[in-house]
C-alpha cells in the first residue's frame, strides 16, 4: 500500500501523516495544535502530507487537549449594510491573525427567539466566546442568557448593562460633520437620518441636534430613513423645501441618493448644497463630486473585539465593558461655503 492509500472506508490517521512526513505523531500533534515549537520547514511538510491524504485533525480531540475550541462565534441579523459587513470582515481579519477561526450565525430577525435560537446552532459548532453584531436594544429589553463562563461582547452603539459594547465613536464622528459644516458657514443645516430603532442612528442624531445647540441653532429639517439610497433620493424635496444649504447624512448611502436627486433637480454640489456622509465607504470617494464622510475603523472594532474576547478567556477581570474606536472626518469636494445670499 503506498502513503497515498489507506484501507477501505478508513479515514487518513495521524500515524499516516507522520509516516508520509517522515516525523513522529507528536510532531503532528503539535503541528495540529499550532505549536509554536515546530520548525517551519517540518510544519509546512506535515502540513503537505495532511492535504494529500485529505487528513483533517479532530477538533474534539484537540479541544480536549488544549482546553478550547479556538473559535468565536458571531450572530449578525445582516451582512446587507457597510458597517456590518467590514465589522465582521474585521472580526475574522483579527481572529485569523491570532490562530482562531470564526463562524458566522445569520439570524433571519431581529427578536430574541431568533439570536436565542441562533446560539443554540453555534454551540453545536462549539464555541469558546460570541459576538453579537445585532441592535443591543433586542438584548436589554430581552435578556439572553449565555452559559456561564462564556466571554461576549455587543457590537453597537447603545449602552447594554449586561455585555461589554464594542463600537467606533458615533458621537463624536457627528460632531465632527456638523462642526465642519459649521465652521464653513453653515446655518440651515438638515440632518437625514437611521431609523428611529438604530442606536448607532440616534447617536448621530443626537451629536448633530447638540452641536447645532451649542451654537444656538436648530435644524433646518430632521428626516428619519431607512440608510437605503432610495431613501436619500426621495428625502430631497423635503430638504431643499426646508431651506438647507447643508446636509449631515448618516450613513454614505443616504448621501449618495440625496446627491443624486439634487443633481437631477438641477443643482451642484457643493455651489447649492453642501453634504456630508457617514462610512467613509470606496463610494465616498468615487462619487463626483467626491463625497466628504466621517471614517469608521472597523479593523480596529474587530481587533478589539477579538482581544477582549481572548484577554477574558485567559482570566482577565479587569476589562472595560465599553470599547470605544475614534472616528475621523475624511473632507473632500462635496463641501464649501454656502453660497452668497
Amino acid at each position: 500500500m503506498s502513503h497515498r492509500e489507506t484501507a477501505p472506508n478508513r479515514h487518513p490517521s495521524m500515524f499516516d501523516v507522520a509516516a508520509l512526513a517522515g516525523v513522529s505523531a507528536q510532531t503532528v500533534s503539535r503541528v495540529s495544535n499550532g505549536a509554536a515549537s515546530v520548525r517551519e520547514s517540518t510544519r509546512l511538510k506535515v502540513v503537505a502530507a495532511m492535504r494529500e491524504l485529505g487528513y483533517r485533525p479532530n477538533a474534539a480531540a484537540r479541544a480536549l487537549k488544549r482546553g478550547s475550541f479556538q473559535s468565536i462565534g458571531v450572530i449578525a441579523t445582516t451582512l446587507a449594510g457597510y458597517g456590518n459587513l467590514h465589522t465582521i470582515e474585521g472580526i475574522v481579519s483579527a481572529a485569523s491573525t491570532r490562530g482562531w477561526s470564526v463562524t458566522l450565525m445569520l439570524t433571519s430577525d431581529r427578536a430574541i427567539g431568533s439570536v436565542s435560537g441562533a446560539y443554540a446552532r453555534l454551540s453545536e459548532a462549539s464555541v469558546d466566546a460570541l459576538v453579537l453584531a445585532v441592535d443591543a436594544r433586542v438584548l436589554d429589553e430581552n435578556p439572553l442568557e449565555f452559559p456561564p463562563g462564556l466571554p461576549v461582547v455587543v457590537v453597537d452603539a447603545g449602552m447594554s448593562s449586561r455585555h461589554t459594547v464594542v463600537d467606533n465613536d458615533q458621537s463624536d464622528g457627528a460632531r465632527q460633520a456638523t462642526e465642519h459644516l459649521l465652521a464653513l458657514g453653515h446655518t440651515r443645516i438638515a440632518h437625514l437620518g437611521g431609523p428611529r430603532a438604530s442606536y448607532a442612528a440616534a447617536a448621530r442624531r443626537e451629536a448633530f441636534a447638540e452641536a447645532l445647540r451649542s451654537q444656538g441653532l436648530t435644524a433646518a429639517a430632521v428626516i428619519e430613513s431607512d440608510w437605503r439610497v432610495e431613501s436619500g433620493h426621495r428625502a430631497a424635496a423635503e430638504i431643499v423645501d426646508s431651506g438647507a444649504t447643508a446636509v449631515f447624512a448618516a450613513n454614505d448611502d443616504l448621501a449618495l441618493g440625496l446627491a443624486r436627486a439634487l443633481h437631477e433637480r438641477g443643482m451642484r454640489l457643493p455651489h447649492d448644497m453642501s453634504i456630508v456622509g457617514y462610512d467613509n465607504s470606496p463610494a465616498a470617494e468615487s462619487s463626483w463630486p467626491q463625497l466628504t464622510s466621517v471614517d469608521q475603523d472597523f479593523a480596529a472594532v474587530g481587533r478589539a473585539c477579538v482581544d477582549h474576547l481572548l484577554a477574558a478567556l485567559d482570566g482577565d477581570d479587569e476589562l472595560a465593558t465599553r470599547l470605544i474606536v475614534p472616528t475621523r472626518l475624511v473632507v473632500r469636494s462635496s463641501t464649501a461655503a454656502p453660497r452668497p445670499t
